[in-house]
Formats: structure tokens, sequence, C-alpha cells
């Protein structure tokens, strides 16, 4: 019975997608072990290093269906040696002594990091599909809402007003920038590491080198300058990656739940009938995929931490902090992939409401517009003048709860510079979006 909660019967959905499932479990484990000692064993065989009768054999048997994987994690138990009982298993399927010359010259950690990266490979695609159309799908909202005014809010107050397409273009520009990043870091990240026990390829016969750059090069890796073992920065790299990503996406999630909240019901995560929101409060419609998507943003961040804490390395090697990366990274990109599923799935079908953005304009009763009613009368008495005084006038229509305009037309600093009309038309909160509509214009046009 399941009991993490990636594979929960009941709560595996919140956690997890199948697509990723299916990437990190044991049996995918000891298959990107298997083939990275097959790559190795091909590699060999075409430098005359071991026979190719022999590659032939290790290649036709080393699939994980050939052997026992439950018997394979019983004996990492009983030896307390992570990969060695794998390696036997296989060598017990190879007919003709060719079980001998499997992971020859190579060591532990040679299979674990190259075979853990061939499942990161496999993952590499899904990361940027679900990106990539989390990307799309707020482009589409920028466009659409290029010029639909709304309320923009710092230290959680109203501030300013802009378009709810500025809002979306900020976050495709954003996305944008993590897909640059992982374009960037593939080569990096996607590098395999065949070089022996303390990487000089001493157990190679001086045919390292090449050893090395064919069987990776069989893998789809690249080929690293020096041995990466006690150098984890790659695997580093992939976390704080995830991490940016998880951090962006989390940031819109939480957007989406507090701009939900019916005292602003600017915008909705997508509902469906059957749809629960409280086992007592029938009326509930709850934001739950963006509830979701915020708690596994901190559930990534938590894995980069320590996947940090592995890289403080000894020597050449050190297992000790080596063993976390087996439950981190992992973890890590299955959270990822089901965070990128849902915020994918969110922005594509979020409902906006921009009657709500246009209702909560007036919300201040004009104070929303003090900036632009400072520049106007800044322009008669200056700048400095004019913030003093249209904040005296703007504190006192907050206490007093005089309308905004009322206040300003009763004050003569004020009165004698700015005519009624002009007030009326400074107070006008769709006039004064800045250069929103350019900018969305300008971050499609780079985005394309």
């Amino acid at each position: 019975m399941p009991s993490h909660a990636s594979e929960s019967l009941l709560y595996g959905a919140s956690f997890s997608t199948p697509e990723f499932l299916d990437i990190f479990n044991d049996n995918m484990r000891v298959q990107a072990w298997y083939d990275v000692e097959v790559a190795l064993a091909k590699a060999q065989s075409k430098l005359g290093i071991i026979p190719k009768e022999a590659y032939e054999e290790i290649a036709r048997k080393a699939y994980v269906e050939n052997v026992d994987v439950q018997k394979i994690g019983k004996g990492i138990s009983e030896t307390a040696h992570p990969i060695v009982p794998a390696i036997r298993a296989l060598e017990e399927i190879c007919e003709g002594g060719a079980g001998e010359f499997i992971h020859y010259g190579a060591t532990t950690q040679d299979i674990m990091d190259t075979g853990l990266i061939l499942q990161i490979k496999k993952a590499w695609p899904l990361l940027k599909r679900d990106l990539e159309a989390a990307r799309d799908a707020l482009k589409v909202l920028a466009k659409k809402y290029r010029s639909t005014p709304m309320v923009g809010r710092t230290h959680g107050q109203q501030a300013l007003p802009l378009t709810f397409g500025y809002k979306c273009a900020v976050w495709v520009d954003e996305l944008n920038r993590h897909l640059e990043r992982q374009s960037e870091a593939e080569p990096r990240i996607l590098s395999g590491n065949i070089t022996g026990a303390v990487g000089t390829m001493a157990a190679f016969g001086g045919k390292g080198q090449e050893t090395q750059r064919e069987a990776l090069q069989y893998l789809g890796l690249t080929v690293p300058n020096i041995c990466w073992h006690s150098s984890r920065d790659r695997i580093c790299e992939l976390a704080n990656l995830l991490t940016q990503v998880a951090a962006s996406l989390g940031k819109i999630a939480r957007e989406v739940y507090a701009l939900q909240q019916v005292e602003f019901g600017e915008v909705a995560e997508p509902h469906h009938h059957g749809k629960v929101g409280s086992s007592t409060m029938p009326h509930k419609r709850n934001p739950a995929t963006v509830e979701l998507a915020i708690g596994l943003s901190r559930l990534i961040r938590a894995q980069q931490v320590a996947i940090t804490d592995a890289a403080f390395q000894e020597h050449e090697r050190y297992s000790a902090l080596l063993r976390i990366e087996l439950a981190a990274v992992p973890e890590m990109m299955i959270y990822s992939g089901a965070l990128l599923s849902k915020m994918r799935t969110v922005l594509e079908k979020l409902e906006v409401f921009p009657t709500r953005m246009r209702q909560n304009l007036d919300l201040l009763g004009g104070l929303l517009l003090s900036e632009k009613i400072m520049l106007a009368l800044g322009e008669k008495i200056g700048k400095q003048t004019a913030h003093e005084v249209v904040y005296e006038i703007a504190m006192s229509s907050f206490e007093k709860e005089i309308p905004f305009k009322e206040a300003l037309m009763s004050d003569q600093r004020v009165s004698n510079h700015l005519k009624e009309e002009e007030i009326v038309e400074l107070l006008n909160p769709e006039a004064y979006i800045g250069e929103s509509e350019e900018i969305v214009d300008k971050v499609l046009e780079k985005s394309n």
C-alpha cells in the first residue's frame, strides 16, 4: 500500500502526474542503470576492451523486466550497497561468461549519477512543454486583456491603475526567462560521468576518455571535462532552476488565490460541476487547485535546500550526503511536474471578470488617482509642494470619508489652479494606465 504523498491512492493526483511517476520509480531507476551499463559495454567493445559478444549479450539481457526488482531491493538492504545487487542480478542472467564484463572499470557513482541524469533527460521535454504551455496561456490573456483596466496594488493596498494584460505580460516575460535558463542549463545538467573510482579512469587501460565519450554520446549526454562525483553544481543548478520556476508559478497561484477572494472577485480558477468547496457550506467555490500549487511550490523549495546540502562533499566522494539526492531529486522532479501541470490548466482556463475589475477601481472614491492630481497640480505649484497638499487632502478624505473630488474642490490650494472639469478628467482611472498597452505589445512581440 503506497504511503508517500506522490503515490498515495488518496492524494497522489495532488502531488504527482502519471508521466513523472512513470519516469521516477524503482523500475525506471534500475533500467537507467542498465542503460548506462549497456552504453559502457558498447563503448568498450568498440575499443577492444571487452569482447563484442559480451556486449551483445549484456545488451540483450539488460532490461528491468528480466530481473526481480524486489529481490534487488532486498539485496541492497543486505549488502548496504546501492547498486551491487542490481549488477549481480544482470550478471546472473547473462550467458557465456558475458556477466564478467558488466561494470568493467566503472564505479558505483558513475552508474548512479549517469542513470539519474538519464531519468532527468526523459523528464526534461515534459518540463519544457508545460512551462511553454503556461507561458502561452499567459500570452493569450495578456493580448485579450491588454486594455482592461484594474487596480495595481503595492503593500497589499490599492496603488495605481494598470491593465490585467500588463499583469499577465509581467508573468509572460518571467516564464520566458525560465525557458531561456532551461535551454542554457541543458548541456551542463544533462551530462554523464563514467570516470572510475576517483575519476582518474585508471581501470580503463588508457582508453578511459575514449570510453566515456563513446558511451555518453550513445546515451545522448554531454561529455564532462573532468569527473564530477564530488562537484554537485550540476544537480544544484537543476534544483535552482526548478526552484525559480516554482517560485514564479507559486507567486502566480498566490495572486489567483488573492484575486478570487469574494472581496476582490477579479479572477477565478476554473470550476466544474462536482467540484466541492466545503463539507458543510454548499455555496463554497474554493481555489483548491492554486492552493495545491502554492503548497507544491514550497515543497519544491524544501528539496532545493536538501540538494544544496548534498553539494558539501569531502575528498573525491562523500556518499553520506550523496544519498540525499536519491530521495530529493526524484521528489523535486515529481512535484515540479505536478505544479506545472496544475498551473498550466489554471492559466489555460482562467476565469476573468473585467466588470468587477472596473468596479474595484472606484472603491477609494478617486484616491487611486492621487498621483495624477499631484503631478497636474505640481505643474502649477511645484511637485514637492503639490505632494504635501494632496497628501493632506487625501488623509482628510480617508478620515472624514469625504469623496476625494469634493475634498479637492473644497481646498483653495487646488481649486485656485485646477477647474472642476479638469479634476473630473484627472480622476478617470481608465485614462491613467500609463504605457501598459505598449509594454504588453513589446513583451508579446519579443515572446514570439
